[in-house]
């Protein structure tokens, strides 16, 4: 597993978003139903608009998970003050299935970071029972470490993200 969590740490995702943790479960990414999420890989916004497909495997169920989706690099990576912007929370997903059988608590925002190179990061946290992690007051200024400790989540179970940069008009054609 250590090295699964390699590129996490190279890509200072384990440090500035969350503390170190072993991966025990398996989390598939994809968009467009053939793009899967690699860590570090990089998307055209314009590919990572609609909301992706996110499976849980590995688990049985009757446990529930949590899905948070964040950029740390808000406004730009080279000045993240605002760290992090918050694009997604579905909870309540049933171990074995995906994240349309949970409950999304905050909707999904697409990425569109103005400058510089942004990570787009998913975090999978185990929940001790089911309806019991409450929304945050804010996508802005969002805390993954914070709002964890605030649900009682405990450490992440999994976690990959991707990078995506603005997309020029030339791109996007």
């Amino acid at each position: 597993m250590a090295r699964v969590m390699e590129p996490l740490i190279v890509g200072r995702v384990i440090g500035e978003v969350l503390d170190s943790f072993e991966q025990s479960m398996k989390m598939m990414v994809t968009y467009n139903s053939n793009k899967l999420v690699c860590n570090g890989h990089e998307f055209f916004p314009s590919a990572v608009a609609p909301k992706p497909r996110v499976e849980v495997q590995g688990a049985d169920m009757r446990s529930f998970f949590t899905l948070v989706m964040t950029d740390p690099d808000v406004p730009g990576p080279s000045d993240p003050y605002l760290r992090e912007h918050l694009h997604w929370i579905v909870t309540d997903i049933p171990g074995t299935t995906d994240a349309s059988f949970g409950r999304e608590m905050v909707s999904y925002e697409s990425p569109r970071p103005n400058i510089g190179i942004h990570r787009f990061v998913f975090v999978l946290f185990r929940q001790k029972r089911r309806q019991s992690v409450g929304p945050p007051p804010s996508r802005d200024r969002f805390s993954t470490r914070r709002f964890a400790a605030e649900n009682d989540l405990g450490l992440p179970v999994a976690a990959v993200y991707f990078n995506a940069q603005r997309e020029t008009a030339a791109r996007r054609r």
